[in-house]
């Protein structure tokens, strides 16, 4: 196919890009005419759609040196391919520009099977067809954590558990908000975040597994066979077990009812407790750590949205927030010592304060 050229801000990268895709060509019997945007995501990658001359079709990965690291990719992506997971294999590389081909898996997400764009919302009941999805990508997840090994990839840390959560007073509650809390809050949030920390990184005597760190249907690709690929793996580090699971279940574009997300967690948990890995032998011990663990991402990526929108110019995610500041707050109201975080929620999004919630 012929498609519409690539929009470029700088030309020198297009030219760039020109003479890479040249030299390539040819040893993978790519079709340069046939390049089209494929997709862009939150960082400052995008990624292109090639045809080839057998039929097929691959990925460029466009991420500028300067601004994204491919390495961690290259890298993750052959640990998932060594854990039996289809993931994408790099087929070439250049590492100074910043190009990188790979196989293509796709372009149906399990977002996409689960529900079209149009229809994304808070959903009930899956269908047998949803839910089995689910099941596989249960399955995914333990042989991701199965593989994992402690020295491999970087420590999800109390630095780094830190840095995330500063995202959320930082950008959502200071820039986006425009919310100046008072000195006694600000004073009483430094302890609740130290709670969530320690939560996340001693629940379950500290087990530690990979964490993709945005597992979630988007990033999950559905082959028409059935069989699920994982993409987005780029920024996964060693930590909770926790975390994988609850990102899962509470998605940034789809929420499901809680009877639904109860149901796929202990189900996950009995697969990975048969599998021999650490999460416990108390379901109810186990969930309570994926809530506190989700309560951390939920904070965090309400702070990304933020800045996404402040920093970058992506406007469009900050649409999602609502669902990410229900999901906070939910979480906040089923265990007392998350109040005084509830009492700052409300405050923060005009709501009226829960009775019986004080600082």
């Amino acid at each position: 196919m012929t498609a519409s050229p690539l929009a470029w801000t700088d030309p020198a990268r297009a030219s760039a890009f020109s003479q890479w895709l040249a030299a390539v060509a040819p040893q993978h019997a790519l079709q340069p005419a046939s390049v089209r945007l494929a997709s862009a995501d939150a960082s400052f990658r995008r990624y292109f759609r090639v045809d080839t001359s057998t039929g097929q079709s691959c990925i460029i990965m466009d991420a500028p040196p300067a601004l994204e690291d491919c390495a961690p990719f290259v890298k993750i992506a052959a640990l998932m391919q060594d854990a039996g997971l289809k993931a994408p294999q790099v087929l070439a590389w250049d590492a100074p520009l910043g190009f990188m081909l790979l196989s293509d898996l796709g372009a149906q997400t399990m977002l996409d099977v689960i529900a079209p764009p149009a229809a994304i919302a808070n959903l009930f009941e899956p269908t047998p067809a949803q839910f089995d999805l689910y099941m596989d990508a249960a399955d995914l997840l333990v042989r991701w954590q199965l593989s994992s090994k402690p020295g491999v990839l970087p420590p999800y840390d109390d630095a780094l558990l830190s840095r995330e959560l500063a995202l959320f007073p930082d950008w959502y509650v200071g820039q986006h908000r425009g919310f100046a809390p008072d000195a006694d809050a600000i004073t009483k949030l430094a302890p609740l975040f130290a709670q969530i920390k320690a939560s996340n990184l001693n629940s379950l005597d500290g087990a530690r597994v990979f964490v993709h760190r945005d597992f979630m249907p988007r990033n999950l690709m559905v082959s028409p066979s059935g069989e699920l690929g994982i993409l987005d793996f780029q920024d996964a580090v060693y930590g909770p077990i926790t975390y994988d699971i609850a990102s899962l279940m509470r998605d940034a574009f789809l929420s499901w009812d809680e009877e639904v997300v109860l149901d796929i967690t202990v189900r996950y948990w009995q697969k990975a407790r048969k599998a021999g890995l650490p999460v416990g032998d108390d379901f109810g011990e186990f969930y309570h750590a994926v809530e506190w663990m989700g309560l951390q991402r939920h904070l965090k990526v309400l702070g990304i949205f933020a800045r996404l929108t402040l920093r970058d110019g992506k406007p469009k995610y900050l649409a999602d927030a609502p669902r990410f500041m229900k999901y906070a707050r939910a979480t906040c109201a089923r265990y007392r010592p998350l109040g005084p975080l509830m009492v700052l929620l409300d405050e923060i999004e005009g709501n009226e304060t829960r009775i019986g919630y004080t600082f």
